[in-house]
């Protein structure tokens, strides 16, 4: 069996969450748990604990949620735990006072294969841009954002079918398997760093925000349906409908295209009680799950039977 290493952990969501288990159950030891603040949600607005802090929590773990990770009583702290290695994945940008502490360093799983998809959204962009294969990479941290040298990497493969959400969950166990891997090799020594191959254009994975995510129907349809796709089911594609005098945000979170010759407008559409379709550059969109501004999700026959008037639905 490999040497046991003391870990130091740092993560916040789910995905993290993965990660943190699969080291609980390795031979390896967490001597400390980093996460997040508890975040206000919800209509009460009531502070709710990342998935982390409630693993850490349920297996006793030490935990610390500090607001600012230059607090030197915190980094104190850290430094008390005498930890072989620290591992983080899905946590905010670490200063080089923090991730120097440990002997063996700081590693990061990201979420695709670099040096493609450095930033915040690898696992949308990855399907944004119809991409067939993605996968995890763990990598040394240094002080520019995912340019360390890498450690390991596992590939998966993106079906047809796939959408952002359904590539996490792919992405979150094969990168649990890897943590727990690259924590193995580090401890026996067998895993050789290499600098990230070099790259003219690399794709990039900026951060999301609201604006970014409206539909441009002016794009082909293979490009409108992966959009869709890659924003589907978290932060979710929307375009706008007038409806009489009204604006009103259409989420899609699921449809299918039909290339089609047409001499309509891009961004127009039709829609009665058995059909809803928007036109494209080359062809058609069928919306297949959607949510109306201010009412639930839910399949396209539940959304245009709840319509009364199909007249009041303009572009």
């Amino acid at each position: 069996m490999t040497k046991s290493l003391n870990i130091v952990f740092f993560g916040t969501p789910d995905f993290a969450k993965a990660s943190l288990e699969a080291i609980f159950k390795s031979h390896h030891k967490i001597v400390g748990v980093v996460t997040a603040p508890d975040k206000a949600s919800g209509r009460g607005m009531k502070l709710t604990p990342s998935p982390v802090k409630v693993f850490a929590e349920q297996e006793n773990l030490k935990l610390f949620q500090p607001e600012k990770l230059r607090n030197p009583e915190f980094l104190e702290s850290v430094r008390n735990l005498n930890a072989d290695v620290f591992v983080v994945v899905a946590f905010r940008m670490m200063p080089q006072v923090l991730f120097s502490i440990p002997r063996l360093g700081t590693f990061n799983l990201h979420g695709s294969l670099l040096p493609d998809y450095r930033g915040a959204a690898p696992i949308n962009f990855a399907v944004i841009n119809g991409e067939t294969k993605s996968g995890v990479t763990t990598f040394f941290i240094n002080e520019k954002i995912d340019e360390g040298h890498i450690l390991l990497q596992a590939e998966t493969n993106i079906l047809p079918e796939d959408n952002a959400g359904t590539l996490h969950d792919k992405l979150m166990e094969i990168g649990a398997n890897l943590v727990v891997e690259t924590l193995n090799g580090l401890s026996e020594n067998t895993i050789k760093e290499k600098p990230q191959p070099e790259k003219e254009n690399p794709k990039t994975a900026y951060k999301i925000f609201k604006d970014d995510l409206k539909i441009d129907w002016n794009q082909s349809s293979e490009k409108v349906h992966n959009f869709v796709r890659g924003m589907s089911p978290y932060p979710t594609a929307f375009t706008i409908l007038k409806i009489g005098d009204e604006e009103k945000s259409l989420k899609i979170f699921k449809g299918h295209f039909e290339l089609e010759s047409h001499s309509r407008e891009t961004g127009d559409f039709e829609i009665s009680k058995n059909e809803f379709k928007f036109y494209t550059k080359d062809g058609i969109y069928y919306p297949e799950d959607v949510q109306i501004q201010g009412k639930k999700r839910m399949p396209i026959k539940d959304f245009l039977n709840g319509i009364q008037n199909f007249e009041d639905y303009k572009k």
